[in-house]
């Protein structure tokens, strides 16, 4: 079973960045979206962002402009960078597969905005 494997999480202060990645473990057949989920403490687990494999992109409204989603080379492979950070932005980011076939998800990586 492939397993997506989440990093780059970590305590960032208001106005920093942050650029967090998702590798599978190995490859993944008929992927057609990624997807980076977050979940804060309490709350839950909302969309951030997605990227199809044509490379169309879709943001949630309150990170429009300040996160940014793409792909690596071998296209299984997503990022999240992450600018101008908020205390709201804290939460376990998820990274997401949906493919043909159950989705996967990664186990999560925290990201705290704290001065």
């Amino acid at each position: 079973q492939v397993q997506l494997v989440e990093s780059g999480g970590g305590l960032v202060q208001p106005g920093g960045s942050l650029r967090l990645s998702c590798t599978p473990s190995g490859s993944i057949n008929s992927l057609y979206l990624m997807a980076w989920y977050r979940q804060a403490p309490g709350k839950q687990r909302e969309l951030v962002a997605t990227i199809t494999m044509t490379g169309r992109t879709n943001y949630a409204d309150s990170v429009k402009g300040r996160f940014t989603i793409t792909r690596g080379n071998d296209k299984n492979t997503v990022y999240l960078q992450m600018n101008s950070l908020k205390p709201e932005d804290t939460a376990v980011y998820y990274c997401n597969a949906q493919r043909i076939g159950p989705e996967l998800w990664g186990q999560g990586t925290q990201v705290t905005v704290s001065s």
